[in-house]
C-alpha cells in the first residue's frame, strides 16, 4: 500500500507555449506519481494558472482537486468546472481552457 497526499505534491510551472495561448500569460505543469499495473495508464497531479489555451486531449479522466475553469471543446458550448467535478476527455478533442481561479487537478490518462 502507498499513500500519497495530494497537497503535499509539488508541481513545476512553465509559461505555455505562444501557439497554445488564447488569452493571458498561463503557465502549467504536471507531476507524475505513478502507473498502474503493467499497461501506460499515468497518474498525477496538473496545474494551470489564470489564461486560457488550447489543447487537443488524451484519453483521461480528472477530479478537480483546485481552482475553477471553463472547458469549451471545438463546436461545443463552454462547460463550467470546479473543485469536486469529476470530468472525462477523449483522445484528440480539441479544447480550449479559460482558467479563472488556479486549477489543480488529479488525473488518470
Amino acid at each position: 500500500m502507498k499513500i500519497i497526499r495530494l497537497a503535499d505534491v509539488a508541481v513545476e510551472h512553465s509559461p505555455a507555449g505562444a501557439d497554445e495561448v488564447v488569452s493571458g500569460a498561463p503557465t502549467l505543469g504536471t507531476t507524475p506519481i505513478t502507473t498502474l499495473g503493467d499497461t501506460e495508464v499515468e497518474v498525477g497531479v496538473w496545474e494551470m494558472s489564470v489564461g486560457a489555451v488550447r489543447d487537443v486531449e488524451v484519453d483521461e479522466v480528472f477530479l478537480v482537486l483546485a481552482g475553477a475553469a471553463t472547458i469549451t471543446v471545438d463546436g461545443g458550448a463552454p462547460v463550467a468546472i470546479a473543485v469536486g467535478d469529476l470530468v472525462r476527455l477523449d483522445a484528440g478533442t480539441k479544447t480550449v481552457w479559460e482558467v479563472s481561479a488556479p486549477l489543480r487537478k488529479l488525473y488518470v490518462a
